[in-house]
């Protein structure tokens, strides 16, 4: 864009106009912008451009094109300032008047700039450009909230990392008050990793101006050249210390976590974590277009045409939640049949069942439900418990986190609570929780969680229990509190191998096992009357960092030194098929009743009635023969026929008719689905979990199936 663009518009163009012009013109932008220039008081219409830097006889080419505009009079003596702020209060209303002339032109004309638009074409005009403004500041607002989320990320993992940075730092160094990690695993800024002790140490009993300016070593702070690192957690540090103990003959109870793969990809699905965005249930407050026939996601959406209603969303919200506790039922009895008698229930079986806006108590129309559940597990003597996610905090310095833990912890003790389990099944319904982050502080955050947990309701303190985790808290870092306040503490064993006290014990499963430290975790179970549990699992192979070794392993390769009668949860990313790894490694109760799945088929589902349809014959090239889904055949070859979805192929012979062939579908009770047929297989080998679904169709596409003493004849 340059200043010709006045003479294109045919618009009277404002010397602010004239100056955004030249300034963005990729043309004149170097050549001319030192160069001052002045419009003309006889013609608004015409731009007056600074001369050549040399004088050429050739006459203007712009006035040739357009003789009959105005030519440029020669630079005048007295340059306009670029400025408009010493101009006279008449003059800068003249501009601004002429400015908002060209804005009204701009809108109200058409491209010739002759007609002026009507009204109706107006306001569309100034609809449209409102709706471009909303959705500019819709695509900001997106930014905004990605960039709050990427700060609370970058934060949590600052709180996450191995540095504990002091309250009382930012008083050392006021240029930089908190230091942070970058990329290279350092501590940013003049203060170096494992350099906080050294400051400490150097710093005691001098007064730092904070306003003075001076970097440490101005100040007085003595500081090493060559930093002493912190302790190796990688690949270098010490081998772990394990237990040769193994607790046979087993009398206790395994159990895994939440998901089921092999009901999982059943045909329907069994799982009870069902969930959903917030944005659907604010749609489905919207009645449906037909109220009487089914919502489709197409054909029967919500209608926001018709006015909200609360209710609807809830209802929405709820009968997802009413899907997956039906399912406990199922999950209940197949991990019975295979001998699987210990489980966690989802937190996400009700989904924002704690939301401060979309929240919801469970009863009384979860109540049946949860109760039927329940009856089966006081049946077969299973152990159910839950386990609130990391961001159930009651011991955060935020009392907005604190509010919605409690809430949180509310959800999952109503849940367990609408089982209606028997007295020692209900006592041992408990709820684990992490302490969570430290804050820079750790006896600070110790005193916000006595606080906080004093204000529980009773019913929730005889459920919880407190877990060593793998970021911060070690075992003894809470076993003294559990002994105070009365808590349960359940030892996990990763969790301990990556996070632990060095002046205490050693990494391994060894020191963690000596009666002196078992028997003051199990008496935090005894004192409460509840059956004390454990977890178990174990880092991917190849891991070598501390965030590494957290991710769990697909299975695990042996048992803890725990206990052999413990409740043991396996924590392992492959669920019930790591049970039953050690099941089958340590000849474990019930490890005869396993057997292996047959790849991509099942035989406890149904199956639709195949369709069988006479053999069509073809002519391809001199030969007979069919195509069919990407496959043809020629005379003398079986021709196959497809099923409908969830059937099977049907293989018909020259020499067959469609009604020899047994063509009925296969139906399964309810009882029999997905529970693992005549046989129990229900088991598949490490890393295979893709032979529970069916084997996807290869379709062949450019070649006829021909007989072994014919050639292939291309399509």
């Amino acid at each position: 864009m340059c200043l010709t663009f006045a003479h294109f518009i045919k618009r009277p163009v404002t010397a602010r106009v004239a100056r955004f012009c030249l300034r963005d013109c990729p043309v004149h932008s170097r050549r001319d912008s030192h160069r001052s220039f002045t419009t003309s008081t006889a013609s608004p219409t015409t731009v007056i451009m600074p001369p050549k830097r040399k004088a050429s006889s050739t006459p203007n080419s712009r006035e040739e094109a357009h003789p009959d505009e105005t030519t440029a009079p020669t630079r005048p003596e007295v340059k306009l300032r670029r400025s408009s702020r010493r101009l006279t209060h008449k003059s800068y209303e003249e501009e601004e008047e002429k400015t908002r002339e060209i804005q009204e032109k701009i809108l109200g004309l058409n491209p010739e700039g002759d007609e002026e638009v009507g009204d109706e074409e107006m306001k569309k005009r100034r609809e449209s450009a409102k709706e471009g403004v909303q959705s500019a500041i819709e695509g900001l607002a997106r930014m905004e909230r990605r960039l709050k989320t990427a700060t609370k990320r970058q934060k949590q993992k600052i709180e996450e990392s191995e540095f504990v940075v002091p309250p009382d730092l930012h008083k050392l160094n006021p240029f930089n008050p908190r230091p942070t990690r970058n990329s290279g695993s350092k501590i940013a800024g003049p203060l170096e990793k494992g350099n906080l002790r050294t400051l400490n140490k150097h710093t005691e009993g001098l007064d730092i101006d904070a306003g003075a300016g001076k970097d440490l070593e101005t100040a007085g702070i003595v500081v090493p050249e060559e930093l002493p690192d912190l302790p190796e957690r990688g690949a270098a540090r010490a081998p772990p210390v394990n237990s040769n103990y193994l607790p046979l003959p087993w009398k206790g109870r395994l159990g895994y976590a939440c998901l089921n793969t092999y009901l999982r990809t059943a045909k329907p699905p069994v799982f009870s974590s069902r969930t959903c965005r917030m944005a659907s249930i604010i749609d489905h407050r919207y009645p449906l277009q037909d109220p009487s026939q089914p919502e489709h996601h197409t054909k029967n959406r919500p209608d926001k045409a018709k006015d909200p209603l609360k209710e609807l969303g809830q209802q929405f919200v709820q009968e997802l939640g009413l899907a997956n506790a039906r399912d406990i039922v199922k999950m209940l009895r197949w991990n019975d049949k295979y001998g699987i008698k210990l489980f966690r229930l989802s937190s996400e079986m009700f989904p924002f069942a704690s939301h401060q806006e979309h929240g919801y108590k469970l009863a009384p129309f979860a109540s049946e439900v949860l109760a039927e559940a329940g009856k089966v597990a006081a049946e077969f003597g299973h152990r159910l418990t839950t386990h609130p996610g990391q961001f159930t905090q009651i011991a955060s310095p935020r009392k907005e986190v604190v509010t919605a833990a409690i809430r949180d912890l509310e959800y999952h003790d109503e849940l367990l609570s609408l089982l209606r389990l028997p007295d020692q099944q209900n006592r041992d319904a408990v709820v684990i929780l992490h302490m969570g982050g430290t804050y820079g502080d750790k006896p600070a955050t110790l005193d916000r969680f006595r606080d906080n947990y004093v204000k529980l309701p009773a019913s929730i303190k005889a459920r919880l229990v407190l877990e060593n985790d793998d970021v911060a808290w070690s075992v003894h870092d809470l076993l003294p509190i559990c002994e105070e306040l009365n808590i349960p503490l359940v030892l996990d064993y990763h969790h301990h191998n990556i996070i632990f006290d060095a002046s205490q014990c050693r990494e391994g499963t060894l020191d963690i096992s000596q009666p002196e430290i078992m028997n003051r975790i199990a008496a935090t179970w005894t004192r409460k009357g509840i059956t004390q549990k454990m977890h178990y699992s174990e880092p991917c192979a190849g891991a070598v960092t501390p965030r590494d070794r957290r991710k769990h392993s697909p299975r695990v390769a042996t048992l803890p030194p725990c206990p052999p009668t413990m409740d043991l949860m396996i924590e392992a990313k492959d669920k019930e098929q790591a049970v039953f790894e050690l099941m089958r490694t340590f000849k474990l109760p019930g490890f005869e009743r396993i057997n292996d799945v047959v790849p991509y088929e099942r035989e406890d589902e149904n199956r639709a009635v195949a369709k069988v349809q006479q053999k069509n014959k073809k002519k391809v090239g001199g030969l007979v023969g069919k195509k069919k889904k990407g496959v043809s055949t020629v005379a003398g070859d079986e021709v196959a026929t497809q099923a409908d979805e969830g059937g099977d192929s049907i293989k018909l012979k020259d020499d067959e008719q469609p009604g020899e062939v047994d063509s009925k579908g296969k139906e399964v009770s309810e009882e029999d689905f997905a529970m693992g047929g005549p046989d129990n297989r229900v088991y598949w080998p490490l890393g295979m979990e893709e032979w529970l679904k069916p084997r996807k169709r290869e379709v062949k596409k450019g070649k006829v199936v021909m007989d072994d003493d014919d050639d292939a004849i291309p399509f």
